[in-house]
């Protein structure tokens, strides 16, 4: 069977390497990604604030070397899901099985002045470039802020300004600054009530200022101020934006969108056109867009195909869980465990933050280096 894997993110990386352990060459899998290669979220932090360099967290898919694995680094320029075909800029390709694992696409443009005035951190590029801008800034106003939703990884701002603390009290700098986050959100984790608890103590203990539910609609360049939804403005030195986030523009000119993202059933992963899946970022699936919770989708796919194959074979559906290591600073971090289920309020609890979490999260990535890319890796 061949079979067309779109994106290695968290999800496109995980179901290759299920499909390699499960059938090895018995399998073709093509692994198409137009990125140079892998990157974790929090890594992107470790670089910001100086813990690591760009190339001691980049991943390269080149280094892939999986039996029944082909990747191909190319751009996608068209998705045509009833024949599982794609047309890339080094050619077409098909498949018998197709699975879109594209993300979301990123959009600072989309907000008047963020490109001019602001920097965002969500992208591997503008969170690289903001490691030379953090190290150099001499202190003052500094603003984490939503500009739209949805958007990745919901805990990622409170983590920013609780790492941007430790920076400046590590230079001297705090008393001569101010730390603001502004978030659509009335509580910084809306599934976790417990985690919302911890964070809003560490904002207060810190004197980090809450502007909760609004957006960044603009930023004004000359006077160095950014325009919320409700009508208020934040004075800002340095502003950190959360970008606007849209289904890769392939994805909303193919058949596979509905109201710009992937309608999926929401235990299978499939779509409405037969043999064609999607997960993580992508898709409606009502999850938060988070590399855990593509991770865990992937799998179910994987274990569709599995039992598709294998008569023996009895396949999982999704459960809609996740967890989240929420990084509180000091080198404190938290463990957020949320569920989500169709047609039902999320449900979340938080265990620490403590040390021993610290070290949990460093065998998580450990782990899936060594899953996906068959070799050591130590994270920061």
């Amino acid at each position: 069977m061949r079979i067309l894997v779109l994106g290695a993110g968290f999800g496109g990386l995980e179901l290759a390497s299920s499909l390699a352990e499960a059938f090895g060459d018995e399998l073709d899998v093509t692994l198409i990604d137009k990125g140079e290669g892998f990157v974790f979220g929090f890594s992107k932090l470790d670089v910001m604030f100086s813990k690591r360099l760009p190339d001691e967290v980049l991943h390269p898919y080149a280094d892939l070397a999986k039996p029944g694995l082909r990747f191909v680094r190319t751009t996608i320029t068209s998705i045509d899901p009833v024949a599982k075909r794609v047309e890339t800029e080094a050619g077409p390709f098909e498949g018998d099985l197709m699975v879109v694992a594209l993300g979301a696409d990123l959009h600072p443009e989309a907000t008047p002045g963020l490109v001019e005035a602001g920097a965002e951190f969500y992208t591997v590029a503008g969170a690289f470039a903001l490691r030379d801008t953090i190290a150099a800034f001499p202190g003052g106003r500094v603003v984490v802020g939503v500009t739209s939703t949805p958007f990745k990884c919901p805990p990622a701002p409170s983590e920013t300004v609780l790492l941007m603390h430790d920076w400046l009290v590590g230079r001297g700098l705090r008393d001569v600054s101010s730390i603001s986050l502004v978030m659509p959100f009335g509580v910084p984790i809306p599934p976790s009530p417990d985690a919302s608890t911890a964070l809003f103590a560490a904002f207060a203990e810190r004197g980090i200022e809450w502007l909760p539910e609004r957006l960044v609609t603009a930023l004004e360049p000359d006077r160095r101020v950014a325009l919320c939804s409700d009508g208020s403005e934040v004075p800002f030195d340095l502003f950190l934006g959360v970008p606007v986030h849209r289904a890769p523009r392939v994805v909303q000119e193919s058949p596979l969108a509905v109201d710009g993202w992937i309608p999926v059933d929401p235990r299978t992963l499939e779509t409405s056109f037969p043999d064609v899946y999607a997960v993580g970022d992508v898709t409606s699936v009502g999850t938060p867009k988070a590399g855990v919770f593509s991770e865990g989708q992937a799998a179910v796919v994987a274990s569709q195909i599995t039992a598709r194959l294998r008569s023996s074979s009895t396949p999982t559906t999704y459960d809609g869980t996740g967890i989240c290591y929420l990084e509180f600073g000091d080198e404190q971090v938290g463990k957020v465990n949320v569920t989500f289920l169709s047609g039902q309020a999320p449900v979340g609890g938080m265990e620490g933050p403590s040390m021993d979490i610290t070290g949990e999260k460093r065998e998580f990535g450990t782990s899936r280096i060594q899953r996906w890319f068959d070799r050591p890796w130590a994270p920061s």
